[in-house]
C-alpha cells in the first residue's frame, strides 16, 4: 500500500519539529475546546474535575501498559523514562483522594475514554512505533501545559497547596521540565525511522490530539447534561415532599420555628385574623383614652 510522500521541507526537519507543525491546527482546537477554555479561565467544577481525571486514569494505565510491553523494542526504547514521566501511581493517588478508598469500583468510564484506550491497545500490539505519537502528546503536554492546569485547579476547587487531589500534575523526579524536554525531543530525534514510519508517526499525533478533542467534548456534554438535570423545574421533586407531608400528621416547621401559613386551614386562621383585629382595636381606643 503506498503512502503519501512526506513534503521535502517536513522531511528535512527533527521529527520532533516536524510534530509539533504537523499537529499545531488540531493542538489549538484541542485547546480551545469548550472543556479547556472553561479550565483555563477557572470555571472547573469539582464533578468536571473528578471526571477528567478518572479518564485519565485509564488512559495512562493502557499507555504505560503498552510502553511496558515495548520498552525494550528499539522503535520506543530510546524514550522509555518510567521514573521520570510515568503517571499511573501518581493517578491513583488522585483517585483515592476524589472517589474514596474503593474508587476502583467507583470511578466512571466514558464512551470517548474507551474509544481512546482500544487505539493505545491496538497501537500497542499491532504498530509499537506509534507509540511515540501518544507518548509525546501526552508527556510533552503534561510537562508544559498541564502546570499551568494544576495551579488553576488548586485556586478554582481551594485544594490544599501540599498536593491532594494534584498528584497527577507533580513530576519530582523531573528537575527542569525545560531541559527534559529537550532531552525528550533529542531521543525523539534520535530515533531510526523510514519516511514511511515518519509519516505515520506525525498522523497518529494527529489522531492523538482528535481522541483528547472527543473526550473533552463528551466531557461538557456530561457536564452540562447534568447541570440541566439538576435545573430549573423540579416539580417531581416539590410533588414527593407534597405527598410526604400528606401522609405526615405533624406539620414540619419553618427556620424561625413558625408554622408556614400555607398549613394552616381557613377556619383557625379566621379566628387567628378576628382575634388580632380585636386586640389592636382595644389597644387604638386604649391609646386614644390617654
Amino acid at each position: 500500500m503506498e503512502h503519501p510522500q512526506q513534503p521535502e521541507d517536513s522531511m528535512s526537519q527533527d521529527l520532533s519539529e516536524a510534530v509539533k507543525a504537523a499537529s499545531r491546527e488540531v493542538h489549538s482546537q484541542a485547546e480551545n475546546s469548550e472543556f479547556m477554555k472553561n479550565f483555563q479561565k477557572g470555571q472547573v467544577t469539582r464533578d468536571g474535575f473528578k471526571l477528567l481525571m478518572a479518564s485519565l486514569y485509564h488512559i495512562y494505565t493502557a499507555l504505560e501498559a503498552e510502553i511496558e510491553d515495548n520498552k525494550e523494542n528499539p522503535v520506543y526504547a530510546p524514550l522509555y523514562f518510567p521514573e521520570e514521566l510515568h503517571r499511573r501511581a501518581a493517578l491513583e493517588q488522585d483517585m483515592a483522594f476524589w472517589y474514596g478508598p474503593r474508587w476502583q469500583e467507583a470511578i466512571p468510564y466514558t464512551k470517548a475514554t474507551r474509544r481512546y484506550v482500544r487505539r493505545l491497545q491496538e497501537v500497542g500490539r499491532t504498530e509499537p512505533e506509534l507509540l511515540v505519537a501518544h507518548a509525546y502528546t501526552r508527556y510533552l503536554g503534561d510537562l508544559s501545559g498541564g502546570q499551568v492546569l494544576k495551579k488553576i485547579a488548586q485556586k478554582a476547587l481551594d485544594l490544599p497547596s501540599s498536593g491532594e487531589g494534584v498528584a497527577f500534575f507533580t513530576f519530582p523526579h523531573v528537575v527542569s521540565a525545560t531541559k527534559f524536554k529537550q532531552l525528550y525531543r533529542s531521543r525523539m530525534n534520535s530515533l531510526e525511522m523510514t519516511p514511511e514510519v515518519r509519516h505515520r508517526v506525525i498522523e497518529e499525533v494527529k489522531s492523538s490530539f482528535l481522541l483528547n478533542i472527543q473526550l473533552f467534548e463528551e466531557l461538557q456534554e456530561l457536564l452540562t447534561r447534568d447541570t440541566k438535570d439538576q435545573s430549573p423545574s423540579k416539580a417531581p421533586e416539590l410533588r414527593r415532599r407534597a405527598g410526604s407531608r400528606a401522609q405526615d400528621p405533624t406539620p414540619s416547621e419553618t427556620p424561625g420555628g413558625k408554622l408556614p401559613l400555607s398549613i394552616l386551614s381557613p377556619v383557625p386562621l379566621l379566628r387567628w385574623v378576628l382575634t388580632l383585629s380585636f386586640l389592636v382595636a382595644t389597644v387604638a381606643v386604649g391609646l386614644y383614652a390617654m
